[in-house]
């Protein structure tokens, strides 16, 4: 069954199914641009690693309210009289889970040189808490740096990330290019919009392939068949507005009929 909406597909963006909608977005960019830069491109998918820890744990925790700390001297005897140990249990400590997140990094041929990197946001790094502090640090990074920075919001949920606080939709593109330090290009749309094509900055000599994200978007979702496990009788994550959740409604009614 096709997409049946013009732009983002809303039901996809719950995180639970957003994981391998975000593999799959990543691949299918990879295999659209790679064919059309090279040879003098290769397209790489490289990762970040993020270790997810309790969400209620405040961001800024760094050192423990209590430290014992050993500074040598004579072992401690037995002299002070101590009442018993209270009785306790023994619980297991969750392991935190490496979370392993892809982008695509365009490199020139041979030299390995990184020209532009493509983020696509995942809930991990638009939630507040560390995993968004560490994302923002490496974002930071990229847009310092002489590196083309192209970043794709296609989430509600969580804050827009900074440099767009101040425009109101529900995703957004973000391009900054290396020869504007502090200024960038952003490509606002909403839920009932098509996707905004972009051009992919490279190299100054080199012509700029345009990025089609809506139709990569609509492959992806008839060749995993996301419409076998999204259920449009129930609401999406995070929900709609009213009048929005109407109109996503009436166009998932009538695609399924078709």
């Amino acid at each position: 069954m096709r997409n049946p909406f013009p732009g983002m597909n809303p039901w996809l963006e719950n995180p639970v199914l957003w994981r391998d909608v975000h593999h799959s977005i990543i691949t299918a960019l990879r295999i659209d641009l790679a064919p059309r830069l090279r040879p003098r491109y290769f397209v790489a998918v490289e990762t970040h690693t993020y270790i997810s820890v309790a969400p209620d744990m405040p961001v800024t925790t760094r050192y423990p309210d209590v430290m014992v700390i050993d500074r040598g001297g004579s072992a401690v005897t037995s002299a002070v009289v101590t009442p018993p140990v209270s009785p306790y249990i023994t619980v297991e400590l969750p392991i935190p889970e490496p979370i392993q997140e892809g982008y695509l990094a365009v490199r020139l041929v041979p030299t390995g040189e990184v020209v532009t990197v493509i983020e696509l946001l995942s809930h991990t790094n638009k939630q507040p808490g560390p995993d968004r502090k560490t994302y923002l640090e490496k974002r930071e990074t990229f847009i310092n740096s002489d590196l083309h920075f192209v970043e794709i919001d296609l989430l509600r949920a969580g804050p827009p990330l900074p440099f767009t606080e101040r425009v109101t939709s529900d995703y957004r593109l973000f391009i900054r290019r290396s020869e504007h330090l502090r200024q960038a290009q952003l490509y606002p749309f909403g839920v009932r919009q098509p996707i905004p094509t972009f051009p992919l900055p490279l190299l100054p000599e080199d012509a700029e392939p345009t990025v089609d994200l809506g139709a990569l978007l609509n492959t992806v979702y008839e060749q995993a068949g996301y419409d076998l496990v999204i259920h449009y009788h129930e609401p999406p994550a995070p929900p709609l507005s009213e009048a929005d959740l109407a109109w996503a409604a009436a166009l998932a009614g009538q695609s399924s009929a078709l």
